[in-house]
């Protein structure tokens, strides 16, 4: 994800994090040139490592860490020149929403991350989620069509320059189309 961004250069972009954890890829935008980050979360469980992180690379004054759910309550956020979703999309039930939303905050490119989809990986998901249910665990993994996910971005203006395939994950990297 960030070498595909850093191709594209970042000197001086703004990036929006959906879900992004500590914020290692913001971090590592930041030292690549970017300007500022903002952090959306649906957890506080990553403060405490997140501010030690920005902490130790001198870039706490760079970044901005919300508990906020985009999908639900965008118009709280400003766009943003780069947009990252990594392994995201497959913890919400609602992708073509927040696919959407980080589409209608993406000024000129959104990368993403999400399982392959197959069905080894439908199954081994399926499987996640029983032992969830089992445990009582409210959270669920979903496995969304990337054809559809595709589709959500394409109608909100953006256009593929990049589908990587890994052996458990995949990731798109997608540019705002011109006019």
């Amino acid at each position: 994800m960030v070498e595909f961004l850093g191709r594209r250069n970042v000197q001086g972009a703004s990036v929006l994090e959906v879900g992004g954890g500590v914020g290692e890829i913001q971090v590592e935008l930041l030292k690549r040139g970017a300007a500022t980050a903002v952090n959306l979360e649906l957890s506080a469980a990553y403060e405490d490592e997140a501010l030690d992180l920005l902490r130790a690379a001198g870039l706490e004054d760079r970044v901005e860490r919300r508990l906020q759910d985009v999908a639900l309550d965008a118009g709280a956020v400003e766009p943003a020149d780069v947009v990252v979703l990594h392994r995201v999309v497959c913890c919400y039930p609602d992708y073509q929403r927040l696919l959407a939303a980080a589409a209608d905050h993406t000024r000129s490119l959104l990368v993403f991350s999400f399982p392959r989809y197959n069905a080894i990986s439908r199954f081994l998901l399926a499987g996640q989620n029983l032992g969830f249910r089992i445990r009582r665990v409210h959270f669920r993994v979903y496995a969304h069509s990337p054809n559809a996910m595709l589709a959500v971005l394409r109608d909100h203006g953006l256009r593929p320059a990049l589908l990587h395939r890994g052996l458990a994950w995949q990731m798109a990297g997608l540019e705002r189309s011109a006019g």
